[in-house]
């Protein structure tokens, strides 16, 4: 019989009828990783690679009852927050995490996706700062993101560093900031922490890619569960969604791509 217990990870986040992002991208990154991958459903969107055309979130009770079940059984080593929809969502997955504060905590803070669709509500914003900041091992905004929760506009690295540092002030243990949207030939993404600051550059590839962000942030999340140190999650991470990227396909009649997963296993 087999007797090996792998590490296990659970992302909290909208399910993606696509397969795209959301928990379908969660839960194959994690297999790619070798994590084993437990999931508490936020909201189903209706979606495809041409965008989002109708969204339910779940009941704040049945939302509570995934979690429990979830953390009542696994032994969670990291938790990954992604769509949450309504505040109402947002501040029952803040009271979950904080009764158990040792657990290690990336939130993408996801507000649109890549069609442009709105996948959470303005007070969303406010509640994300207030309940889910503190309590959050790393946060993963990009530009639109980081300029929702700040109120601010950014527009370069210089900005970017700003952004991140006026992020902690604001409650976050740690920043990684997602600079995709300023254009270029090169995307780079800022790591934020009380220990410094580090940078990691990318060859910008050509093409609208989905998922990369839920892809990069359940990366981290299952880095952590396997004890890694946050800068090695985040390292390896980078690099992971990199590939997935370079192996990335057209699934639909969209133009969107997304990540291939499997192909970018460590």
């Amino acid at each position: 019989m087999p007797t090996r217990s792998p590490s296990i990870a659970l992302t909290i986040a909208g399910s993606d009828s696509g397969g795209g992002a959301g928990i379908q991208a969660d839960l194959r990154t994690f297999a790619a990783f070798g994590v084993h991958g437990a999931s508490a459903i936020t909201a189903l969107t209706a979606q495809n690679t041409l965008g989002v055309t109708a969204i339910h979130a779940a009941p704040t009770s049945f939302l509570r009852a995934q979690i429990d079940a979830v953390l009542g059984d696994f032994r969670v080593g990291a938790a990954k927050l992604g769509m949450l929809a309504t505040p109402a969502i947002a501040r029952e997955v803040a009271s979950a995490l904080a009764r158990r504060p040792r657990l290690p905590v990336v939130l993408d803070p996801v507000l649109v996706a890549t069609t442009g669709a709105r996948l959470g509500t303005h007070a969303l914003i406010g509640t994300l700062r207030r309940h889910l900041l503190p309590l959050a091992t790393l946060t993963t905004p990009n530009i639109p993101e980081a300029e929702a929760l700040l109120g601010r506009p950014i527009g370069s690295r210089t900005a970017m560093a700003g952004a991140a540092r006026a992020l902690l002030e604001a409650g976050a243990r740690a920043v990684l900031l997602k600079g995709g949207h300023l254009g270029g030939s090169e995307v780079s993404d800022l790591l934020l922490t009380a220990a410094g600051e580090r940078w990691f550059h990318q060859r910008r590839r050509r093409g609208e890619f989905h998922g990369t962000g839920c892809s990069l942030s359940a990366a981290i999340a299952a880095g952590l569960a396997l004890g890694n140190p946050l800068e090695d999650a985040v390292e390896a991470a980078v690099h992971f969604v990199q590939r997935a990227i370079a192996a990335g396909y057209r699934p639909g009649k969209g133009a969107l791509f997304v990540l291939d997963h499997p192909a970018a296993a460590p």
